[in-house]
């Protein structure tokens, strides 16, 4: 099955992750989606984006199951396909529901060191997912607004994530805990224990959608070009002999750790990214690369015959969750569901896909059948 095709019948498909609620799951469908239009032309990918988008934004702007005061960093990333709706449709709704959300960040709870809480129930961390979930969407709007100030702030979060996060070898842990008060966090450096592959994978796409949308001099200027183009060298050099990425990234002799198509999609379409805006110029080659590798050995049928993207960790994260406790050590990663066609896989491939088509480049060395038109 060719990708576009993949993707349309899922998007026919597609039911709300969370029983038709705002959030970043469906966001990541609509983001998939824009993309597709914006790269293909093709109606299908517009018309299944407003009929699932619409269903949770009311005219008014208002957000299904939304609630500011949550504090939630997650509820924020869908809000990045509002942009592009509003630029092909022209109804004011989505810049209503834009500014609902920009209406959170002015007032979310931050540390004390100026980067935003990861969730209200989660409070003084800072995880890697974060900085997807709000910068780029905060840079947007701060571009759309003609406000220095909001795209200063979030470049400014991001480099300071990085110096929170930074683990000394060129990785990142997936959380710090400014308060040193959670199990999982190292009590002198906030760290929790392991490099996720997904936690890695929300950081890169951070890096190279906030390099695009705020432009490379800015970039550059906040020292952070050269920490991305450091951090996808080392993600070359920790590809599994699958060409993959690990589960725990960086720990190829970990008994069950396997190689997990969510974040392997994500490096993907980073990778194309930021060979696109001209952060890395190794970065449409190697993502394409790495997109060929998804699309070969993880888009493949199912135990019930369908084409299906396999091997997706369901959710992973850290502290309290529906009672258990996530520990975030090593081992901790091994122990979440791995389960198909999940929206945090699906939804990174279908960005990569566009990517690469935007690019001007074919996935050549793909199967024949899943080779995406001449």
């Amino acid at each position: 099955m060719n990708p576009l095709e993949f993707f349309n019948r899922y998007a026919e498909c597609c039911q709300p992750y969370k029983g038709g609620n705002w959030c970043y799951e469906d966001g990541l469908i609509y983001r998939g989606l824009s993309l597709l239009h914006k790269a293909t032309g093709d109606q299908r990918f517009l018309d299944h984006l407003l009929r699932l988008a619409n269903a949770q934004i009311a005219p008014d702007g208002a957000l299904r199951g939304y609630d500011p005061d949550e504090y939630n960093i997650d509820n924020v990333m869908p809000g990045q396909c509002l942009f592009y709706l509003a630029d092909v449709t022209g109804d004011p709704r989505y810049m209503a529901a834009a500014d609902r959300l920009i209406g959170q960040l002015q007032t979310h709870p931050r540390t004390q060191s100026g980067n935003y809480w990861h969730k209200r129930i989660y409070p003084n961390q800072v995880w890697l997912d974060g900085l997807y979930m709000g910068l780029p969407f905060q840079i947007e709007y701060g571009r759309r607004a003609g406000s220095d100030m909001l795209v200063n702030d979030a470049l400014d979060q991001l480099v300071r994530a990085l110096e929170l996060t930074g683990r000394g070898d060129g990785l990142y842990v997936h959380g710090y805990d400014e308060a040193r008060q959670q199990a999982w966090a190292d009590p002198e450096t906030g760290h929790s224990a392991a490099c996720w592959g997904r936690a890695m994978g929300w950081l890169a796409m951070a890096l190279a959608d906030v390099a695009m949308l705020s432009g490379r001099e800015a970039f550059r200027v906040k020292g952070l070009e050269a920490r991305s183009l450091d951090l996808f060298e080392k993600l070359l050099a920790l590809k599994a002999q699958d060409g993959l990425w690990l589960q725990v990234i960086d720990q190829p002799d970990l008994p069950g750790n396997y190689s997990e198509s969510s974040s392997s999609a994500m490096f993907a379409y980073a990778f194309l990214q930021a060979g696109s805006s001209g952060l890395w110029e190794k970065g449409i080659a190697e993502g394409q690369k790495a997109l060929e590798t998804v699309i070969k050995s993880a888009l493949i049928p199912g135990g019930n015959g369908e084409t299906a993207l396999q091997r997706i960790c369901h959710v992973a994260g850290l502290g309290g969750f529906s009672g258990a406790y996530r520990d975030g050590t090593p081992e901790y990663y091994l122990t979440e569901a791995v389960v198909a066609d999940d929206p945090k896989g699906v939804g990174p491939l279908m960005m990569a896909v566009s990517a690469c088509i935007m690019s001007g480049e074919k996935l050549l060395n793909a199967p024949e059948h899943l080779r995406m038109p001449a």
